[in-house]
């Protein structure tokens, strides 16, 4: 008994105090382009200076000008720089395209980089410019940031919808911070922040709060229709809120915020416990193991009253009683879970989303191609295959305009379940 008890007490510290480990350099973006991922082993040389992604997003400053986001994952080794160093070491251009794949250009420029426009959330720089919007709906602009005296630089691509109003497009979340908005989709329950537009214009929105917790992605090999499922969800309450002031959402849950009722796209915001996107209560770390077990285990675990034991038993039978194997898996497989969180959570945990699946199952993906509405990720080499590529298209959704959907085959079958044994066999680490 004391022998159980200590074993279960060494794996699941593996897991509790493992740190937040992730980064964003599996979304590298380069539009129409095939982009070979970054090895992590390479980026973190000493002294050593890299750009390892940089995420984006734009608001709607009025019908002449937009501005834009870019946070950036800039190292020194294996720490990030200060912004008086980014401001030092990097520079700024774009060029605002018609589209992916073609070479209209509707628009460029070089941004002087300066404390007044670079700043520092958390391990993040961000950079914030304003841009001239063309008359055009929709145009994909293109940023490219490029270490000074080097051949070195990094691309991202954000599709811009200038003549749209909706309330992701005028509003964002801002907390206490940082002076720039919210990048990602979730916010701890209990955070203080603010809605408002960039031109602090006081006004009211509507939150629809839905409780419903959403299922985890189905298998890559489903191709069947879903049925039984309804299309629409429960809403289960409103409230109105006043922009420019300090809020708390204290419940766990999705909201959605409108500022006009009649519209079909709100500002989705996730609310989560204070650990995500870690994930530590017992019950919690059961879910993402559907990926890689049975429903038969699955069943197994949640009889039991004692989860952390059950928990505990699993990875250990699955490792043949091999304690510190049992410890690396556990470690290696909820690292990718929170990376998944960190990287996909959209009006779900990022873990539940097809591209989250995707990424806990296999890794990042060595190359990533990218047109306005769809995705391909390749992965070079996986079980006994050769770039398998795996397809996410846009598809529309209420909450939040990045929400993809993976293109399911049954031919991905002897791809899948070897990989999956390899995790059960703490192949994986």
């Amino acid at each position: 008994m004391k022998t159980t008890f200590r074993i279960y007490l060494s794996l699941l510290s593996a897991l509790f105090f493992v740190g937040c480990s992730s980064s964003n350099k599996t979304m590298k973006k380069i539009p129409e382009a095939e982009v070979r991922m970054s090895n992590p082993e390479t980026i973190s040389a000493p002294e050593e200076l890299s750009l390892v992604a940089i995420q984006s997003k734009y608001l709607i400053k009025d019908t002449t000008q937009s501005r834009v986001f870019l946070y950036v994952d800039a190292l020194k080794g294996k720490n990030s720089i200060s912004a008086a160093d980014f401001v030092r070491l990097y520079n700024l251009n774009y060029v605002i395209y018609s589209d992916y794949g073609t070479r209209e250009r509707l628009g460029y420029g070089n941004v002087k980089l300066d404390s007044s426009n670079v700043s520092k959330l958390g391990d993040k720089i961000v950079i914030a410019f304003d841009i001239k919007s063309p008359n055009k709906e929709t145009g994909v602009l293109l940023s490219e940031i490029s270490q000074t005296g080097t051949l070195k630089k990094v691309l991202n691509d954000l599709t811009i919808r200038f003549k749209r109003q909706s309330a992701s497009e005028i509003y964002a979340i801002y907390t206490d911070a940082s002076a720039e908005p919210l990048q990602r989709h979730y916010i701890s329950a209990d955070t203080p922040f603010t809605v408002k537009r960039l031109t602090q214009e006081p006004g009211t929105l509507h939150v629809f709060y839905y409780g419903h917790s959403f299922e985890p992605a189905g298998s890559p090999m489903n191709t069947a229709p879903k049925t039984g499922i309804s299309k629409s969800l429960t809403i289960d309450s409103t409230f109105t809120i006043n922009t420019n002031e300090k809020i708390r959402f204290t419940k766990e849950g999705l909201y959605n915020i409108f500022a006009d009722t009649t519209q079909s796209e709100g500002l989705g915001l996730l609310v989560v416990n204070e650990r995500f996107p870690k994930l530590t209560k017992p019950e919690l770390l059961l879910e993402p193991l559907v990926y890689m077990s049975t429903n038969t285990e699955i069943n197994e675990i949640k009889k039991t009253e004692e989860f952390k034991k059950s928990l505990d038993k699993y990875w250990l039978t699955l490792m043949n009683g091999n304690a510190p194997l049992a410890q690396q898996s556990i470690r290696s497989f909820y690292n990718r879970v929170e990376e998944a969180n960190q990287l996909f959570t959209s009006y779900k945990e990022g873990w539940k989303t097809d591209k989250g699946m995707i990424f806990i199952v296999l890794g990042p993906p060595d190359k990533v191609q990218r047109s306005k509405d769809r995705e391909v990720w390749t992965y070079d080499q996986r079980a006994n295959a050769q770039n398998v590529n795996f397809t996410f298209n846009r598809r529309t959704n209420q909450f939040v305009d990045d929400h993809y959907e993976l293109v399911r085959y049954a031919e991905y079958q002897p791809i899948w379940y070897p990989i999956v044994e390899a995790w059960r066999n703490g192949t994986i680490r």
